[in-house]
């Protein structure tokens, strides 16, 4: 299968990678903005899996230039069958202290680059595919919300509505597109979050849970938010 993967150089999108990596039948493109951390995936996946093909990129899904992008992704690739959308960040700051700058920042982490990541690759998916957006529970409707979060909640909402909308307006492409409501998983945006708690999900077992998802979850879900989380936080 031919994947591209964002937000790969940590987390769960680095765990994710790695699973995928696994396979000599998946060609992955890595995406994000840190040259070292791609460079350490792929010597973390060739360590694993030496007849691997990870291609590492550096790219910034908001800023940078998609016609260079696109391209690469073209004579590399082909055609895509998965796109996992998985960059992002968080800000922690009371809503009375929360700026515009802080805002625009959720926003465009935690929408608008995928909005452009879906626009440009969704003609690569001639033959259908399967487009996962990584949300949270923090912006899961009816879910428990909490104090410092509110401009990265409110961004995770617009993304799953996203999700809710395109799979709607490609059903005659034959792309689905899914997202999950994560719950927590022990990260460094989860320490971000809530500094000293610890989950009970490791990285590791999350970004594996995302990697089978994205490979088999077109086959029974479409437009859907899916919760994925077994604690709150």
């Amino acid at each position: 299968m031919n994947i591209i993967l964002t937000g790969a150089s940590s987390g769960i999108g680095f765990e994710a990678a790695l699973e995928f990596a696994l396979s000599n039948d998946n060609k992955v493109v890595c995406i994000a903005r840190s040259a070292d951390k791609l460079r350490k995936l792929l010597e973390i996946a060739k360590g694993i899996n030496p007849d691997c093909t990870l291609l590492p990129v550096e790219f910034d899904i908001v800023r940078d230039d998609y016609a260079v992008l696109v391209p690469f992704l073209i004579e590399r690739l082909g055609t895509v069958d998965i796109l996992v959308n998985n960059a992002g960040a968080l800000v922690n700051k009371p809503f009375m202290e929360t700026v515009a700058e802080d805002l625009y920042q959720m926003f465009e982490s935690n929408l608008l680059g995928h909005f452009n990541m879906i626009q440009n690759i969704v003609p690569l998916m001639a033959g259908g595919g399967h487009i996962v957006n990584i949300g949270s529970m923090g912006g899961f409707q009816g879910s428990v919300k909490f104090p410092g979060l509110s401009a990265y909640s409110a961004s995770k909402s617009a993304l799953h509505t996203l999700t809710e909308c395109l799979a709607f307006e490609l059903s005659e492409t034959g792309i689905k597109v899914n997202c999950l409501a994560l719950g927590s998983a022990q990260t460094e945006m989860l320490e971000q979050a809530f500094p000293g708690y610890e989950s009970p999900v490791m990285a590791f077992e999350m970004g594996k849970y995302v990697a089978d998802f994205a490979r088999t979850g077109h086959r029974f879900f479409n437009g859907k938010t899916l919760p994925v989380a077994v604690t709150t936080p």
